[in-house]
């Protein structure tokens, strides 16, 4: 990409969107494009088409999703597939057919199988079956990659996709069901703290073992990425760490300083048992993480301090 390249970030508002729109700024990228969901809604095709013929951006990075915690998933399993699946296909494909040099699709490792060898590698993909608490999302995300892949293929296209593990940090969604692990504990510690409370419950037995990458740092990889890779296979994004849910509670309850009990509840789901990425092919290219969990946490409490509205969300 050059400086002055007309790159659209779809998703803009979203926490790894905004995380790849402060990159681009950071490295002298000036001729950014984007629309909220008022001006574009990504799931009507013909407003995509009319927005990709107008504009003709050179680069796409296709960050725009429906995203939420295992709740959010579960309750929502129709809306996760059909939002995801409408908004992917008609970005890639306007893309393709507006002559886009390079479009980057963001995915998640959830596209994993569950019992996947650990670490997870690129090329156990659709090796078996998949988590099914996230089963929806995860499919969706397939196809989204799947047909970048196939454009590649049948057109030359240089249509590339990232998988990221576990992300947190600014702009992340707080909301006490529909968040991910990481905000929620932040959040449900944090009010503890506020309250007094003796103790917290925490979902599952603490066991499950996770990987997390700070969104800047995902930023960073994906600029990268865009400038320096291209091939059908997708790249992981992650720290090639991971710790257990238990560790992490703890973790977030220090940063948090809230020093009362944690309880466990062992009727709600864990999720899948492990889930560790393997990112030597990102390490080869020549990319590596900055942000070690404990900093990034204390980040994230601070945007969490900071932005009274997305904590109410």
């Amino acid at each position: 990409m050059e400086k002055d390249s007309k790159i659209y970030v779809a998703g803009h508002r979203g926490m790894v969107g905004s995380a790849i729109v402060r990159e681009l700024k950071r490295q002298g990228y000036n001729n950014i494009i984007t629309r909220t969901h008022a001006e574009l809604d990504l799931c009507r095709q013909d407003q995509v088409e009319a927005f990709f013929e107008q504009e003709k951006p050179e680069y796409v990075f296709l960050a725009a999703a429906k995203v939420g915690g295992i709740v959010a998933n579960q309750s929502a399993l129709a809306d996760f597939m059909y939002d995801n699946m409408m908004l992917e296909m008609n970005v890639i494909h306007a893309a393709w057919v507006n002559g886009c040099k390079k479009l980057e699709f963001l995915g998640s490792s959830c596209i994993y199988p569950r019992m996947a060898p650990q670490p997870m590698t690129e090329s156990c993909l659709l090796t078996s079956s998949l988590e099914p608490t996230n089963e929806a999302y995860a499919l969706a995300k397939i196809s989204g990659l799947k047909y970048c892949e196939y454009l590649n293929r049948q057109y030359g296209t240089d249509f590339i996709s990232v998988m990221p593990t576990n992300l947190y940090g600014p702009n992340d969604n707080y909301h006490p069901e529909h968040s991910h692990v990481l905000p929620a504990l932040i959040r449900r510690f944090h009010e503890a703290k506020v309250a007094g409370a003796k103790s917290v419950t925490c979902w599952g037995d603490g066991s499950p073992l996770r990987e997390f990458l700070y969104v800047d740092d995902l930023a960073n990889l994906c600029v990268f990425l865009m400038n320096n890779y291209s091939g059908n296979e997708t790249v992981n994004a992650g720290t090639g760490k991971e710790l257990s849910i238990k560790e992490l509670t703890e973790l977030v309850a220090k940063v948090v300083g809230y020093e009362g009990e944690i309880l466990w509840d062992t009727t709600r789901p864990n999720g899948t048992p492990r889930k560790l990425l393997d990112v030597s092919k990102s390490r080869n290219l020549g990319w590596v993480y900055k942000t070690e969990l404990e900093e990034g946490i204390r980040l994230s409490y601070d945007d969490f301090l900071n932005n009274p509205m997305r904590a109410e969300r």
